[in-house]
Order: structure tokens, then sequence, then C-alpha cells
């Protein structure tokens, strides 16, 4: 009967108050991703580094997160304790992430600022960081899955999660916009200097809202048994046995790409390919996330089932379709149409993303003591693809720089473009050939018993 009653309660809506708590949880991480993604390439290359050293740096900090979601899924579904890996991942993170933008440390002690130190320094602080962020991203992104057993809550867990994602990409933006306006990067020291100030007041927000998520958010362990049988432990050749289970990695991955690789590629594009202001390059993004943030709460509204999340996630793809072609064919005569196409860009990014991670909760489903190899085997599967994908790119960068020319009317075809463009747009269309086929199947999926939203 107790059993019962329980099952009962996790299959309930969840309330509004523990939506905002635990949406808030991933602020920290957001706001350095987005800082890693939009910046780091851009950041090692006007400093002096070459394309591929750049690449390197990004690829070793891609790899530690891919094998560190891993580890840590594992010791997740062993021992439990998500809020524990949580803070202890968010301290690394803040404690790592300043040195990634903070200037060399090890070039200034050993007094030596060739390429291979440098390199190797930043490339060491890459990895540091991202092992901590991967201990934050899989025990939030699991926790979904013992908070709740009904798949309407838990797409509005996962949306509202999302909606504080674009909320920490503009306060970044907001934060870059400010910065890159009141200050002129002259030297090396300046530049230093300017993405400094970007990491130390992005690490200062993250952290508060941090706290607001460790403060009130209850670990799900205490809350009912229903995750704490270790003994009950799910077998990865369970998940093996899954078609589900590679079509939802599949889908996810690949959506992971779109918003990466063109999160990485979009300051670029706007300055060396476009011409536009030094604004642009934090303007774009930030209407990108404008956009994605409305989307996201709008999602919130909305009763879930498997053929939905299949709709809303191939609108989504073909939406990006279109914008990556318009990005390989306009000319910067044009260029203002850029915050047009990043509207779009927008609304697409979150409706692919929030579809995508609530499919892994409908691939969860109750099989709860499996769920935080599900979330990190995933996210290693991202961190490993974008990683190489970056690598690959990014090598190639250097060896078709733009030739003089006039940016009114040439459309030149730059690495650049193809990686924001050509990448995510076939990404998303095999990301909608996937989603086609799917069967998901949504248990508990009683609606709302009230509006999120007044």
């Amino acid at each position: 009967m107790s059993n019962s009653i329980e099952d009962d309660s996790f299959s309930k809506p969840v309330g509004r108050r523990s939506i905002f708590y635990y949406g808030v949880g991933h602020m920290l991480n957001d706001i350095t991703s987005a800082c890693w993604f939009t910046y780091l390439l851009l950041f090692l290359t006007d400093i002096g580094l070459s394309s591929r050293d750049a690449a390197t740096v990004m690829l070793s900090g891609q790899i530690a997160d891919g094998l560190a979601t891993i580890f840590v899924g594992e010791l997740i579904d062993r021992f439990g304790h998500f809020k524990i890996w949580h803070g202890a991942g968010s301290l690394l993170v803040a404690f790592s992430f300043s040195s990634v933008f903070g200037g060399c440390i090890p070039c200034k002690t050993l007094a030596s600022f060739s390429s291979m130190v440098e390199t190797v320094s930043y490339s060491t602080f890459a990895a540091i960081f991202n092992v901590g962020w991967a201990a934050t991203q899989v025990s939030h992104m699991s926790m979904v899955n013992c908070i709740t057993f009904n798949s309407t809550s838990r797409v509005v867990l996962a949306s509202c999660r999302n909606a504080f994602t674009m909320v920490a990409n503009l306060s970044l933006y907001g934060v870059a916009l400010i910065v890159f306006g009141i200050s002129t990067a002259k030297t090396r020291a300046d530049i230093e200097n300017q993405y400094r100030w970007i990491a130390y007041l992005s690490i200062f927000i993250g952290c508060c809202f941090v706290g607001i998520f460790l403060f009130g958010t209850k670990e799900p362990r205490s809350k009912a048994g229903i995750c704490a049988n270790i003994h009950a432990r799910i077998s990865w050749t369970y998940w093996f046995l899954k078609i589900l289970y590679y079509q939802v990695a599949l889908v996810y991955v690949l959506t992971r790409l779109v918003l990466n690789v063109s999160q990485a590629y979009l300051a670029f594009y706007v300055i060396n390919d476009l011409g536009m202001a030094q604004s642009a390059k934090a303007l774009a993004p930030a209407i990108i996330y404008i956009c994605s943030f409305i989307v996201s709460v709008l999602l919130q509204e909305v009763a879930w089932n498997g053929q939905r999340l299949k709709a809303y996630h191939t609108a989504g793809g073909i939406l990006w379709m279109f914008c990556g072609v318009g990005i390989l064919l306009l000319p910067g005569s044009m260029s203002v149409f850029m915050y047009a196409i990043s509207v779009f860009i927008g609304i697409a990014n979150a409706l692919m993303m929030v579809t995508a991670v609530s499919m892994q909760s409908i691939l969860i489903g109750e099989d709860l003591n499996g769920c935080a190899f599900v979330c990190g085997s995933l996210s290693f599967l991202d961190k490993i693809s974008c990683g190489l994908a970056l690598f690959v790119l990014q090598s190639y960068q250097s060896s078709s720089p733009r030739v003089a020319g006039n940016y009114s009317t040439d459309v030149y075809f730059s690495v650049t473009r193809y990686g924001l463009g050509l990448v995510p747009a076939f990404c998303s269309l095999v990301g909608v050939a996937v989603t086609s086929t799917m069967e998901l199947h949504t248990p508990f999926s009683k609606p709302l018993m009230e509006p999120l939203l007044e």
C-alpha cells in the first residue's frame, strides 16, 4: 500500500517552486559553457596561439569531459547523492574556469611563453574545468528522473532548465557587451584582462544560482526510497539492447552538435565573414538566446506526449536547415539580415534541445537505477563528437584565410561559414530523419493541474 501511494505521489505534477529551484541549478555550467564555446577559440587565437593549438586545447577539455561523464554517471548510479556531486563539480568549475581565461599561469611561473608551454597549460586547466562541469551536468540531468515519474513534469523541468540556460547565455553576452564596450584591447595583456573580467563575473553570477538550487532543491533519495536500491542496479547491456537508446543517443548528439558548433563559429562569422561591428559578436548570440528563452517558457505550457516531442523536434530541425542555407548564402552587404536569422536559430535551438533532453527521460522511464549512466553515456558521445568536429574544422581554419575582397558583395565560403551553416543544417537533417523512426511511449502523462505561467 505504501509503495503504491509513493508511486502515485511521484506521478503527480511537480510544483512551480520546485521546478524553479531545479531549473536554476545548471546556471554556472551554462554561463561558463557559453563562454567556452563562444569565446575560447577566439581568445586563444587573439593571444597568439595557432588555430590548431587552440583546437587542441578545446579537444583536451572535451575528451576530459566525455570520460568524466561515464565515470561520474557510474558512481552516481552506485551511491547516489546528486547534490553532493553537483556541489563538488560546481566548486571545481568555479576554481578552474578563471584559469582558462585568466592568462597562462605556468608560463609566468616558468618565464616561458612558448607555444608548447601555453598549449599544455591551457589544455590542463581546460581538462580540470570540464571534469567539474561533467560532474555537475550528469548529477543535474539524472536528478530529473528521480524527482517525478510524470512525463509532462519531466519535460517541464527540462524546459525550465533550458529557459535558464538562455538566461545564463544572455547574462554572459550582456557582460561581454559591457566589457568589450568599455575597454579597448590593443595588446595581449588587454585581451587577457577583458576575458578575465568576463570569466570572474560569469562565475559570480553562476555561483549565486547554484546556491539557490542547493538551498531549495531536496535530495531525491531523501524524498523517497525510490532511487535508493543499489542492489537493483541495471546493467549497461540492458540499455545497449534497446533500439531506442541508439535513436535517442543519435538525436541528442546531433542536437548538441548543432548548438555547440554554431555557437563556436558565430563570433568568427559575423566579424570575419560579414565584416560586422565588434558588438555583433555579443549582440547576435544575445538575440538567439532571447528567442530561445521565450520559446522554452512557452513550451512549459504544453501537455507532452511522444508524438508531440517528435513533431516539435522535427519543426526545430527543419527551421535550422533553412537558417543554414541563409548563413551559407548571406553576403556582407546584407549582414543586417543575420539578426533576423538569429531569431529563427533561437527558436529552432529551443525546440530541438528541450525535446532531445526530454527523449532521454522517456527512454529511462521508471528504470531509475540506470538514469545516471544514460545521461553520462549520451553526454560522453556529445563531448567527444563536438570536440572532434571543432578540432577538424579549426585545423583547416588557418589553411583558408580570407583574401582581400569586398565584404559588401563577396560570399566567401570559408571554414567558418561551413561550420556555422552547413554542419548544423546537415546534423538537423539527420536528426529529423532519426526522429521519424522513433516509437516514444509516455507513461504517467497526466496534464499539469495548473498552468506554470500566470
